[in-house]
């Protein structure tokens, strides 16, 4: 340990080495101490590892280590990182309809195809900003362009995102029968056409604590047949304009913000829409979010979450009705789709590490950003539990106003560029099973 004469040593210098890209003001901000400082040597392992974790969960970069050591003037703390690779432009290229089989049942499949580029660039400017973009032809189009810039200015306490989408879709979920999805499709013409901008600032006290308000301006507009079918998708209306307005405050505890083992998450969102015709009633939605991980020891690790979400309305549109299956879901109901006011979702899990090897190298490459591929494999038994509440008779639906509970056995697959991919086995209250796969981690 350093300093072992001591009780207490200042920090007389803080080194970075490795940020080629990203400027250094970006990873001192983080810290919680500075040049100058006081630190106690006993507790002086936990502190820097506290702060390695912090720099590791910008999730800038594959690795962040630290060291420090001990001289006449005090410590000398160093930290390396290894960059990422941060321009990822991914090929748009899927099928417009719900399923390979339904897509090859179409005489026209050729033509029902969505093709692009999606294009994120992190760490624009070296300043941990990002850069989102989606051209999307075909069938379906979409057009969308959002910047993010979580802090700004020498502190970078207060930050801002600025965005814009249209998209024009060919198919509509217009209605939901036996707790399944009905779809409209429309050869020529869309029918629904969606456009919004938005804008809001952050208010960002520590990569784990963030605050932010958004407001969101958005059009929306269905054909007639939409309507007719179903006089509640906008309440009567085929075309609708309201304003969305969010205040979010995210406290981000977790060891690791991909896959996490320890720690806490804490997440509230209130939003409140007001819409542009004088006669829709507004709709206030409140969501809340907590999870625990907690290690149990010999490689196993707890964890549990809650989420509820409420929404206050005089009356309430199809189309402003989802509840679960859509963002939150009891794992076992995914052909399924709950609507309601409110719900809320309990969800537990018990992992153990069956394998973490060495990260694979790949000798042909010679860039580092993207010649290493960590590895890491998760067993993981599971147990789900949710209740939507829809007030008045649902004739069609059998799963709303009902305990909805689940159990199963997975996988997770933990590597590159925080990926999670997970394939699990699930018994769902209604006695029936089966294996889904995700591109994320549940929890």
């Amino acid at each position: 340990m350093p300093c072992p004469e001591l009780v207490r040593a200042p920090v007389a210098a803080i080194i970075f080495g490795g940020n080629a890209v990203t400027k250094e003001q970006i990873l001192r901000v983080e810290l919680d101490f500075h040049e100058g400082d006081t630190l106690t040597i006993a507790e002086l392992p936990a502190r820097l590892e506290a702060n390695r974790s912090r720099l590791f969960n910008l999730q800038l970069f594959h690795a962040v280590v630290v060291q420090s050591s001990c001289t006449g003037t005090g410590l000398i703390i160093v930290f390396g990182v290894q960059e990422r690779w941060y321009t990822f432009p991914v090929p748009i290229l899927s099928l417009a309809d719900r399923n390979l089989r339904s897509w090859l049942d179409r005489p026209d499949r050729w033509r029902r195809l969505d093709y692009g580029l999606h294009l994120t660039r992190s760490n624009f400017r070296g300043r941990n900003e990002q850069i989102i973009a989606n051209l999307q032809l075909g069938f379906n189009r979409k057009y969308e362009l959002f910047y993010e810039a979580p802090g700004l200015g020498h502190y970078r306490r207060i930050g801002v995102g600025v965005g814009g989408s249209f998209s024009q879709s060919r198919t509509l979920d217009y209605l939901t029968r036996a707790d399944e999805l009905v779809a409209l499709r429309a050869d020529a013409g869309f029918p629904i056409q969606r456009l919004y901008a938005t804008a809001g600032v952050r208010f960002r006290h520590t990569v784990q604590f963030l605050t932010a308000f958004d407001a969101s301006y958005h059009r929306e507009r269905i054909i007639d047949s939409v309507n007719y079918f179903n006089p509640n998708y906008y309440q009567g209306r085929t075309q609708r304009e309201f304003f969305d307005l969010t205040l979010t405050s995210t406290r981000n505890q977790r060891n690791t913000f991909a896959y996490p083992l320890t720690g806490q998450f804490a997440q509230f969102r209130l939003t409140h829409r007001v819409f542009l015709d004088a006669t829709t009633p507004s709709l206030t939605t409140l969501r809340v979010k907590y999870a625990r991980y907690l290690p149990l020891g010999r490689g196993f690790y707890y964890s549990t979450g809650l989420t509820g979400q409420a929404r206050l309305a005089r009356r309430l549109a199809y189309a402003d009705s989802r509840a679960l299956g859509y963002e939150d879901l009891v794992r076992g109901y995914d052909q399924y789709v709950i609507d309601g006011s409110h719900y809320g979702l309990l969800q537990q899990g018990v992992s153990y590490r069956l394998l973490k090897p060495s990260p694979i190298k790949l000798e042909s490459l010679d860039n580092p950003k993207i010649n290493t591929i960590p590895l890491a494999l998760y067993l993981n038994i599971f147990a789900d539990a949710g209740y939507v509440f829809a007030p008045g008779q649902q004739l069609q639906n059998r799963l709303p106003n009902r305990l909805l509970t689940a159990g199963g056995v997975g996988l997770h697959l933990v590597t590159y560029y925080d990926r999670v991919f997970t394939a699990e086995y699930t018994l769902n209250g209604l006695g029936q099973t089966g294996y889904f796969f995700r591109a994320s981690f549940p929890l």
